[in-house]
Parts: structure tokens; C-alpha cells; sequence
């Protein structure tokens, strides 16, 4: 007679074999090219998950925005046009700046700074751990999205596409451990590379000798030699550093600009379209081209 509880494999087997699977699958990972794919597959296959997982958090959002005061919401109107004016103000003096500065770059024989398409995705889920920052958009392949495309927020650098599926994609922080990104600060037009610890507000430049002219407050902008970011864009501000002649290099510190983990939307950039910054081309989602505050 067969019995009612049937026992299995013992544990110390089925531990075996699962690291033995696990083993097999990084060997696999590492050794062939058709596990990206099947990531890709994975990553499409479990976006309407991270939709599901993503209403509550927006109905909730929605119903606390319907139940502010008429008031809040004048006030905010009110703020937001007179930060549309003084923004409009500088968009002036930028266009002219931008301008000259083609002039200048005419004379020299170089070619301006271009940029093409934006295209405004929203975060659908973030992987944040000890040394691993990474994020889930709502746009894939089907919206042009591909591998090392640069993604930005309103204050500053975000960090690059590592994985793309058709109606989603993966994207790396530059908070990252494993993520270095090539800049230049600005006072002095010194390159320097700045590269993640796994620290949402710091990031550390590396191999820079003591005599290095670099202080606190130093702005680091995007230099573009890596090919990926585009040239001009913030990175972050120096916060520290520390000259120890014990130590071979000088230890910098800065701090993002962008706030990399209150992230809700971020702008992917096609750099190189031959488009001029003073007028790109910005794909908005459907509901920030319909929806208008009164």
C-alpha cells in the first residue's frame, strides 16, 4: 500500500543539485550569447506583472491628488508659472549662448553639440540593494529603445540601459558598484572618471594623482569620451576630498545631482541626430499632453 506522506529527496540533496543547477546556469550565462535574449524574453514576459504590481501605488496617488484643497492647487499653479517664466527667461539666454557658442566652434572647425529624440518613460519597479542599484521602465524595443542608451531626470544624469525587452527595459543607476561614467569638472575642464559604490547620494573619482586641482563644490559634468553620455550634462557635486600621502591616489567624493532613489520618471536621449539642444524633439506620455492644472 502506497503511503499517504511519500518522502522525497533529502535536503542535502536537493541543495545539491539546486547549486549544481545554479553553477550550470552562470557557466551558461557566461559562456553564450542566447541568455540575453532569454532575459529579454523573461524581462517582457513579466512586465504586465510590475504593471499589476504598480496600480495600486498609482490609484492611491490618483485619489491623493483629487482630494487636495482648491487652494493647494491654485498656489501650485501660481508657483509653476512663475518658475515657467524665469525658466523661459533663461531658455532665452541660453538659445543666444548656443548660438554663439556654434559661431565659435565654426571658427575652431568643430562640429556643435547635437542631441535628437527624448522620449519620457515611467519607472515601473526599482532593484535597490547593498552595491546594486537598478530600475524597470515602460519602454522597450518597440519604442526604440536600445542597450547603452543614456537616461536623465530634470537635475541631472541617471545612468544607461543594460537590458531590452519589447515593451520594457532594464536600466543601471550610476550609483551602481559596477557602473563608471566618464566626466570633467567644470571649473578647470579636468577629465576624471566617476564611478558608483553602491550609495544612492555618493559617488567616488578615481586615479587622481595628489596634485590634482579639484576642491569641494566642484561641479562634474559629462565630458562624452565615453561614447554613451552625451557631452554637458550634470553628473554630480564634490563633496570631499582627501589628500593622504599614505594613499596612492587622491580621494575624491561627490554627491548626484539626480535623485537616484526618488526616481518616478526618467528621459531617454538619442544623442547624435542631428538635432540642436536648443530645440530637440521630447516625446511626452499620453497623460502629460492631456491633462492641464486650472
Amino acid at each position: 500500500m502506497k503511503p499517504i506522506f511519500d518522502r522525497g529527496p533529502s535536503l542535502p540533496l536537493r541543495l545539491f543539485f539546486a547549486l549544481l543547477a545554479s553553477a550550470g546556469l552562470i557557466v551558461l550565462d557566461h559562456y553564450t550569447s542566447s541568455s540575453a535574449q532569454l532575459r529579454s524574453y523573461l524581462t517582457a514576459a513579466v512586465s504586465p506583472l510590475f504593471y499589476l504590481a504598480n496600480l495600486p501605488q498609482d490609484l492611491m496617488f490618483g485619489a491623493s491628488e483629487q482630494f487636495k484643497s482648491q487652494q493647494k492647487i491654485l498656489e501650485e499653479n501660481q508657483t509653476l508659472k512663475d518658475t515657467l517664466l524665469l525658466q523661459n527667461g533663461q531658455l532665452q539666454r541660453l538659445q543666444f549662448l548656443q548660438q554663439e557658442n556654434d559661431k565659435l566652434r565654426a571658427l575652431l572647425g568643430a562640429s556643435p553639440v547635437t542631441e535628437g529624440k527624448r522620449l519620457i518613460a515611467e519607472v515601473l519597479a526599482v532593484y535597490s540593494h547593498p552595491f546594486s542599484h537598478q530600475i524597470v521602465l515602460n519602454k522597450g524595443s518597440n519604442d526604440g529603445v536600445t542597450i547603452g542608451q543614456p537616461l536623465i531626470d530634470d537635475l541631472g544624469v541617471l545612468g544607461q540601459v543594460v537590458s531590452v525587452g519589447p515593451t520594457s527595459s532594464r536600466a543601471i543607476l550610476i550609483a551602481d558598484n559596477t557602473h563608471a561614467i566618464s566626466g570633467r569638472v567644470e571649473r578647470t575642464g579636468l577629465s576624471v572618471v566617476a564611478e558608483g559604490i553602491g550609495q544612492a547620494n555618493s559617488l567616488r573619482l578615481i586615479h587622481l594623482p595628489h596634485s590634482t586641482d579639484v576642491v569641494e563644490g566642484d561641479r562634474l559634468l559629462t565630458s562624452g569620451l565615453d561614447g554613451v553620455f552625451p557631452e554637458g550634462y550634470p553628473i554630480g557635486r564634490v563633496t570631499k576630498v582627501y589628500r593622504d600621502a599614505r594613499l596612492p591616489f587622491l580621494q575624491v567624493t561627490a554627491e548626484p545631482y539626480a535623485m537616484l532613489d526618488r526616481i518616478r520618471y526618467v528621459l531617454l536621449v538619442w544623442p547624435h541626430q542631428g538635432t540642436t539642444v536648443a530645440d530637440p524633439e521630447i516625446v511626452a506620455p499620453p497623460e502629460a499632453t492631456t491633462t492641464e492644472r486650472k
